[in-house]
């Protein structure tokens, strides 16, 4: 019986231009068609900080230049990451599985994903996202009711919400696909963030934590393995210090009392290790695999990585 994966790639895996990222996916595809081939059922989502930054910005100077056209808001921003980044993986990942004599459905689903209005997220914006802008600018956005937030010696940015994750709106869909053994791309950049209003979804000024969306993903499917692809071979204790250790094997006990100890970055694995205990406490028969794209062949065969069990 086949195993089922949510995969969850980061920014390496994909690049932060476009031709970068035309690129990377071709070597990610490699990676992922190794999983098909060990058995592996897939679902992938994938993160989006560069490309939807890259579009806030590209809409915004359009904006400036044009002022005919309307600024294009976050959650549209967001739509547009996931078909241009999904559509890259879709193909890159039906060419590799051809090429190895597999022929086999590869398909991106627009994800949106519930966020609580009065999510505190809200009331303290800090995902920064578009062009560092000057203080005229950064007024200008302010008045708006935008947040800003200056990074000194270049500029300001603006900065929106990362609420938590709720529900995946279109998650039946992908139920569905991953039960007819097909390849899923869903939940690009951590899906995006709609308030439910009545009967109508609402699209919001925010961003998801794509890891969190990994772990909530894997959970709703109830995943065999969440597996988690990221920048470093695997999760280490004192990171970049002298004592540095890396850590081969985690229970989520021991991942709790890690990040009482404040083991873990807040920008880099804390969401990583938070996503994989909330996916482990959904399903307790799951396991997690956190590891690098160049270090997963020998992740799988249990040579590299951390694995994170309940």
């Amino acid at each position: 019986m086949k195993k089922r994966a949510v995969v969850s790639l980061g920014h390496q895996a994909l690049g932060y231009t476009t031709m970068e990222q035309h690129d990377a996916v071709r070597k990610t595809a490699k990676a992922l068609a190794d999983l098909v081939e060990a058995d592996y059922q897939l679902t992938i989502t994938h993160s989006n900080g560069p490309q939807i930054s890259m579009i806030h910005k590209a809409m915004t100077e359009l904006r400036r230049i044009y002022i005919d056209y309307t600024p294009a808001p976050m959650c549209v921003c967001s739509a547009m990451s996931q078909g241009y980044v999904g559509y890259d993986i879709q193909n890159s990942l039906r060419a590799e599985l051809l090429s190895r004599g597999i022929s086999k459905t590869v398909s991106t689903i627009l994800t949106q994903v519930t966020v609580d209005p009065y999510d505190d997220a809200f009331y303290e914006p800090t995902k920064c996202i578009g062009r560092y802008m000057s203080q005229e600018d950064a007024e200008t956005e302010i008045k708006k009711g935008n947040y800003v937030a200056e990074t000194p010696g270049k500029g300001f940015r603006r900065v929106v919400a990362a609420p938590a994750p709720i529900d995946i709106v279109e998650i039946d869909a992908i139920r569905a696909l991953a039960d007819a053994d097909q390849i899923v791309i869903a939940c690009g950049g951590g899906g995006i963030p709609v308030i439910e209003q009545k009967h109508a979804l609402k699209g919001a000024s925010a961003v998801i934590e794509k890891d969190s969306i990994a772990g909530k993903l894997a959970g709703d499917l109830q995943a065999d393995r969440l597996i988690i692809l990221t920048g470093v071979p695997c999760v280490y204790k004192n990171f970049g210090t002298a004592g540095q250790e890396a850590i081969c094997s985690l229970t989520v006990a021991e991942a709790a009392s890690y990040i009482e100890e404040k083991q873990f970055g807040e920008g880099n694995m804390l969401p990583k290790i938070t996503a994989s205990i909330a996916y482990l406490q959904a399903n307790p028969n799951g396991s997690v695999l956190i590891t690098s794209l160049e270090h997963a062949a020998q992740a799988l065969k249990g040579k590299a990585g951390t694995v994170i069990r309940p």
